[in-house]
């Protein structure tokens, strides 16, 4: 029944027995819902390749706010370009903080995230808008992946910025990770009509966010900037053998 029976001083105690202690935590890691592709990540097996220094101190920083949860009061914004090992680092700290801090963590795709909202508009849709944004706007921490992945519209922006000010308000801590570099200037719509396809990583996150939203996460997150070659394409590929 997850209880041991102890005699202490002469009078029976029940204890939390370990098996009952870790099928508690493997169901908050169920809950937070890291994809099968990142949930052997951690802080211990980021690898560090050709002596990157913004690596260095990425993890130095991941390790940091993982050893002072819930003392501080801001998040982490990872910005980089592919491959870099954002989401690695995210998710992480989420893990870290579920497993040693009991911290109730999310994980979600910017995009699913979007997908997931617009789908309860639908008549047949098995879920309200509440209960989508309810377990977002109550995780202790919240990993949002891949910001700015989807072009915002004025109702991505509105939403989006509803989950994270309501956050905000509410002293939750929330990490983002996004290829796209800091600028605050809004990228001209039409000059982006005409871009070609290798041109988009030129494109800035306020392009992609909004100069609102943008604003809102710069405060209440410290940013982590990543540099370095895309690991899936240099070091994964080489380790491929058939």
């Amino acid at each position: 029944m997850g209880w041991i029976l102890r005699d202490e001083g002469g009078r029976p105690v029940a204890r939390r027995c370990e098996c009952s202690i870790e099928r508690q935590k493997s169901a908050l890691i169920a809950g937070a819902r890291i994809p099968r592709r990142y949930e052997k990540c951690s802080l211990q097996n980021f690898e560090i390749h050709d002596n990157n220094d913004s690596h260095k101190d990425a993890l130095k920083i991941a390790k940091k706010f993982v050893k002072n949860y819930p003392a501080q009061e801001v998040g982490l914004l990872f910005i980089g370009p592919c491959g870099v090992g954002k989401t690695h680092l995210a998710v992480s700290i989420l893990r870290e903080l579920v497993e040693c801090k009991w911290a109730f963590g999310l994980f979600y795709d910017f995009r699913d995230l979007i997908r997931e909202i617009q789908s309860t508009f639908s008549p047949d849709s098995a879920l309200s808008e509440s209960e989508i944004l309810s377990p977002i706007f109550n995780a202790e921490i919240l990993v949002l992946d891949e910001l700015g992945a989807k072009r915002t519209t004025a109702w991505v922006e509105e939403t989006v910025f509803y989950i994270i000010n309501h956050r905000y308000n509410n002293r939750k801590t929330t990490l983002f990770t996004s290829n796209y570099l800091d600028s605050d200037e809004p990228e001209d719509k039409r000059d982006a009509f005409f871009k070609k396809p290798a041109e988009k990583e030129s494109e800035s996150l306020a392009s992609r966010i909004g100069v609102r939203l943008r604003s809102r996460i710069f405060e209440m997150c410290k940013v982590v900037q990543m540099a370095g070659d895309d690991y899936r394409t240099k070091y994964k590929q080489a380790n491929y053998r058939f």
